[in-house]
């Protein structure tokens, strides 16, 4: 998450090489994802937010604060984004949850298997663009969550654990209309020790 004051927000450098998610993401998807799309919503939210209010605030205060509207848009996408791309590792460095986030997924969900069944479930039945979310709530409870466009349940009171893009650009060019083979595969390039950091203690 991005955790400093800035007058200026800046694009995030890849924790990985652009080839190194390949063939879950390859390196043209990761190309155009991270250095067009998400770089246009940080461009779009430095451009918005110049003159006003929203200045020098975190944005994570600025998706929790702001209307409905371009600047919660944009750094709604800021933050999902950053989320997003920290949240991967490659394949061949992939290892299992740890204890404390298995115990939590099945006391929430019943199993892993089961988890990841319903995420795969409501990315595929969100209709349009948008994001599924592992969340938890201030009371300690795992959901799954769905955001249209932009949205984030960190504006809910929650915390993103967990994110899948649904946007087509996320997957479009690689698996062309079979979005659910994407979905399934990303599960072999969590980094489940990002996810668990992200736990509140």
């Amino acid at each position: 998450m991005i955790t400093t004051k800035m007058m200026t927000y800046t694009l995030p450098v890849l924790p990985y090489p652009a080839d190194a998610l390949e063939p879950v993401i390859s390196a043209e998807t990761l190309a155009n994802h991270h250095g067009k799309h998400f770089a246009a919503y940080v461009n779009n939210l430095n451009r918005l937010v110049s003159g006003s209010e929203y200045v020098g605030l975190l944005v994570e205060e600025i998706v929790r604060e702001a209307p409905d509207g371009p600047i919660y848009n944009n750094a709604g996408q800021v933050m999902n984004h950053r989320l997003y791309f920290e949240q991967f590792i490659p394949a061949s460095q992939y290892k299992a949850p740890g204890q404390r986030l298995i115990n939590a997924i099945n006391y929430h969900f019943g199993s892993m298997e089961i988890f990841k069944q319903q995420m795969t479930e409501a990315a595929m039945s969100l209709f349009g663009s948008g994001w599924v979310w592992l969340a938890i709530d201030t009371e300690g409870r795992l959901q799954i969550v769905k955001e249209m466009g932009g949205g984030n349940p960190w504006r809910r009171g929650m915390t993103p654990l967990l994110g899948i893009d649904c946007w087509e650009h996320s997957w479009y060019l690689d698996y062309a209309f079979d979005k659910a083979a994407h979905y399934d595969a990303l599960w072999s390039i969590v980094n489940w020790d990002v996810i668990e950091g992200r736990l509140p203690m």
